[in-house]
């Protein structure tokens, strides 16, 4: 039944993917729902972490709601993204092999991720207009998403977790430069919205796998 069902996530999301740069409809709105909320299911089948499927239920729910485009429908989309990484923080933290003290192992890694956080509250949020707040208030859950992931050791199904979240990281990366920074006629949209959702729901898939 797992691998059915991972059969049908992967068929969504393969389905989904030349309809990402098209407008709203509900065909794409079902299509990015389920490539996630599968996810979800099969989590909840198998008998994975709670917050797993927490997490991935709530970033379903913000596919759904990002899936229609609007400003009131993104503002809400943030908030159950936002969610969905604070559950992602709580199961790296509260997973049985997790240490906080992993996290100091990789300086780099950390102080890139502060740095990166800084560069993006300086650009993003004095261009996100009605969506200051709301840009600014997700930045450091993003980013500390990807800090708390180093608390988890790379061995076994876990190492998954790291490349995961990082590709999770990118894809918003791309996506809020896409949105607030690139302008209109900027040739790079061709092809943006096909690596954000590539990025997107194979981080989703890795930390399904990294956690089942």
């Amino acid at each position: 039944m797992t691998n059915a069902l991972f059969l049908i996530a992967t068929a969504c999301a393969l389905a989904y993917l030349p309809l990402t740069s098209h407008g709203a409809g509900a065909v794409r709105s079902i299509l990015k729902t389920l490539s996630v909320a599968v996810l979800a299911v099969i989590a909840a089948q198998s008998g994975a972490p709670f917050l797993l499927i927490l997490a991935l239920a709530f970033c379903a729910l913000g596919d759904a709601l990002l899936s229609r485009e609007s400003d009131a429908t993104f503002m809400a989309g943030i908030g159950a993204f936002a969610t969905g990484h604070l559950a992602y923080i709580g199961l790296f933290l509260s997973h049985p092999a997790s240490d906080a003290a992993l996290i100091l192992e990789k300086p780099g890694y950390f102080w890139s991720l502060i740095l990166l956080g800084i560069v993006v509250v300086t650009l993003l949020p004095p261009r996100a207009g009605d969506l200051k707040w709301p840009v600014l208030g997700y930045i450091p859950i993003i980013l500390g998403m990807g800090i708390t992931v180093l608390a988890l050791p790379e061995t076994g199904a876990l190492r998954w977790a790291l490349p995961a979240a990082l590709s999770f990281i990118a894809s918003d990366l791309i996506l809020a430069t896409e949105k607030f920074l690139l302008p209109v006629d900027h040739p790079s949209r061709r092809f943006t919205s096909y690596l954000v959702w590539v990025l997107y729901w194979g981080a989703q898939a890795g930390l399904l796998i990294a956690f089942l």
